[in-house]
């Protein structure tokens, strides 16, 4: 990973690192590792975050069905 500094604006290139290590998901992982977690409580977890996930996707095509009409 490579972030180029151009004419000195070095507060330009740290928001394009952070926006990048946010969207590779490096802060969620640290978060997730930061302590230790049982497998029961991790799966649950995982459960909760895939339902938000499929309640975003759906906010999300429901938004585009509306936008299409």
């Amino acid at each position: 990973m490579e972030i180029k500094v151009v004419n000195n604006q070095v507060e330009r290139a740290m928001r394009e690192l952070k926006r990048l290590l946010i969207r590779e998901g490096l802060f969620k992982e640290i978060k997730k590792r930061r302590y230790y977690a049982k497998p029961s409580v991790r799966n649950k977890l995982k459960r909760e975050e895939a339902e938000k996930t499929r309640h975003k996707d759906r906010k999300r095509a429901a938004a585009r069905a509306r936008n299409f009409l």
